[in-house]
């Protein structure tokens, strides 16, 4: 064994968590690893860069930074990093800086991987260590969303000729190929200039030039290009600042492809903001159902973009109420005005900010105190078909249990309705809630806003002091359990399409949505979305101290876990779904999961402690 060898292998096993690896581990990670020196100043780990090791550090000192620049720590000689970056998509979260002249070991990351899953104690260390995996995991997702890579919108295959080429051949290529530019290469493969459809019009058609001329005479020699490190901003500027509309983009290997204007103008067409214009402007069901196309490009963005699971679903909820408002506009433009004044409710997720994907429709009339079923019953029924026909053409299925506005029993007038949530929580029967406990979450979308407020504000004050009806909710909320076995193992389904897969919504993020839910609602809180209401709980202090934080962290990531999936089915084609394969996550996030599943099962046995007991 070589000195080097033998000093890498003590240096290691004196440090955790190598301590606790048997030595025939350590003495393979000693032999897999790369040595780096880095002198002081100078930028390890860039902001979502690409990693592939874990670092160990034998000497000197780093800095650790949040994104924005902020301080997160510094860590000396025998500390680890990277390991985060690692277990999120392979990409740097924390940038890290040498503090003084630094040499690491660098581990490579299927070796860190395989000590994980061997060695558990190796695991554990990453899973413990200054906060869990759990938390590691939504920390990362709390933070700003990343700046979007020049790589997600590049052109990989873009039209390349010869600098020989005849002009007339070059159009014609470029005419075939639906081209607005070419990029010339020499005999070498290298870039060497750029014809555009400005340049045929303004350097051949109005010079009147022989189209049998190369097409090097009209190029734009050495035109300005990126790095695939680029991001989108920095190509928009370089285009505007250079009144050019193609980039061509390129690494020290050659050309990469070429980004243009349309493909800038496309990518942010995919922005939420700008649906919810498009949406608002709409002068018909067939340009809604067209513009809802786009909804799965918007939804990936923001999944790319690493949006919190907040963001993500107080973005799709907007989107969700405003296809909502705008059919509420387009069924009164078809059906004239109401003949008494109404308020189209959104229930369950909507509601919350919580929408995904892949959701149905729940939603509800209340109609004024006037209402007459004789004179107005017609125009309101044509209204809820209307709109909830309108949702299902738009991809937001019909509610499979009927909770629609076109169900004349979700119909009522405001007395009506109070009489009803008074009815709820004075006289609670379990099964009756069981069905419509979603309408404990609402929000007004369109018409007499003021009348949720209302009712929300009856919920307030007569739910926290009622314990029977929070024991019946409560009870409700333990119905459904997360797929963890006694040994904290996966329990998947056994057949089917669905089979070694399980369903995340229905036993991960709806079932921690209820247990919050009846702590919201045991604290006399108003707000509907899960995380603001774990904040007013944490107020009221219902809960053991941290519990609050560690229900909204396995919250944000079993909702972002959901989300990803969704995307990755988007990107293969194929129609998303709730269900998660396991055996398709990294070791780390099935830990990860695992955590946050446990999280729920403590949340419900706490939820039957403290409100069912002794009812």
């Amino acid at each position: 064994m070589s000195i080097e060898l033998a000093d890498i292998e003590r240096a290691l096993a004196s440090h955790e968590p190598f301590i606790w690896l048997p030595e025939d581990a350590v003495v393979k990670i000693a032999r897999a690893i790369e040595v780096q020196y880095l002198q002081a100043g100078t930028l390890v780990l860039e902001s979502a860069q690409a990693i592939e090791h874990l670092y160990f550090i034998r000497s000197g000192e780093v800095e650790v930074f949040h994104r924005d620049g902020a301080l997160y720590n510094r860590l000396s000689a025998g500390h680890v990093f990277g390991q985060i970056g690692l277990m999120m998509q392979g990409k740097v979260r924390f940038p890290v800086k040498t503090l003084s002249d630094c040499l690491f070991y660098l581990i490579p990351a299927q070796v860190f991987f395989d000590c994980c899953d061997q060695y558990l104690a190796f695991g554990d260390f990453f899973e413990a260590n200054e906060s869990s995996v759990l938390e590691q995991a939504t920390q990362v997702a709390k933070d700003d969303m990343t700046t979007v890579s020049v790589m997600e919108v590049v052109n990989a295959s873009p039209l390349t000729v010869g600098r020989e080429t005849s002009i007339a051949e070059c159009a014609s290529q470029m005419t075939e190929s639906y081209a607005s530019a070419a990029l010339v290469l020499d005999h070498d493969r290298d870039l060497v200039g750029i014809v555009t459809d400005g340049d045929l019009r303004a350097r051949v058609l109005a010079e009147k030039l022989s189209y049998d001329l190369p097409i090097e005479r009209i190029m734009t020699p050495e035109p300005e290009v990126m790095d695939d490190h680029s991001y989108l901003h920095e190509v928009m500027l370089t285009m505007l600042r250079h009144n050019i509309h193609h980039v061509p983009i390129v690494n020290d290997r050659g050309l990469l492809g070429l980004v243009s204007l349309p493909d800038v103008v496309s990518h942010e067409s995919n922005n939420s903001l700008l649906m919810v214009r498009s949406v608002l402007s709409a002068d018909s069901i067939d340009t809604l159902v067209a513009i809802s196309e786009q909804l799965p490009q918007v939804y990936s963005r923001l999944v790319n973009e690493q949006a919190t699971a907040h963001m993500i679903g107080s973005a799709m909820s907007v989107i969700g109420s405003s296809f909502m408002q705008q059919l509420v506009i387009l069924a009164e433009e078809k059906l004239g005005p109401p003949p008494v004044p109404f308020c189209l409710l959104a229930l369950g997720s909507l509601a919350r900010d919580e929408q995904l994907l892949v959701t149905d429709q729940d939603n509800a009339l209340i109609l004024d105190d006037s209402y007459d079923a004789d004179l107005h019953g017609e125009y309101f029924s044509q209204l809820g078909n209307y709109i909830c026909d309108g949702l299902a053409a738009c991809g937001y299925p019909y509610c499979e249990g009927g909770i629609m506005a076109s169900n004349p029993k979700w119909r009522m007038t405001v007395s009506e309705w109070k009489a009803q949530f008074t009815q709820w929580i004075e006289q609670p029967d379990a099964q009756a809630l069981l069905n419509v406990s979603i309408f404990f979450d609402l929000v007004a979308v369109a018409g007499k806003k003021l009348w949720v407020k209302e009712l929300q504000q009856i919920v307030s004050s007569k739910a926290s002091s009622n314990k029977a009806f929070l024991a019946a909710l409560a009870r409700n909320g333990l119905k459904r359990t997360p797929p963890l076995g006694f040994f904290k193992n996966f329990v998947l389904e056994e057949d089917g399409r669905h089979a070694k897969t399980f369903n995340i919504k229905r036993r991960g993020t709806a079932p921690l949505s209820d247990v919050i839910r009846v702590h919201a609602l045991a604290s006399g809180s108003t707000s509907q979305n899960s995380f603001e209401r774990l904040e007013d709980v944490a107020g009221k202090r219902l809960l053991p101290d941290g519990k609050a934080e560690e229900l909204s962290n396995a919250l944000e990531l079993l909702y972002s876990v959901r989300a990803r999936q969704q995307m990755l089915s988007i990107r293969d084609g194929v129609e998303p779904n709730n269900q998660i394969p396991p055996d398709t996550l990294s070791l780390s996030m099935q830990k990860a999961l695992k955590e946050a599943f446990n999280v729920v099962t403590q949340a419900q046995k706490f939820l039957r402690f403290r409100y069912t007991a002794g009812q």
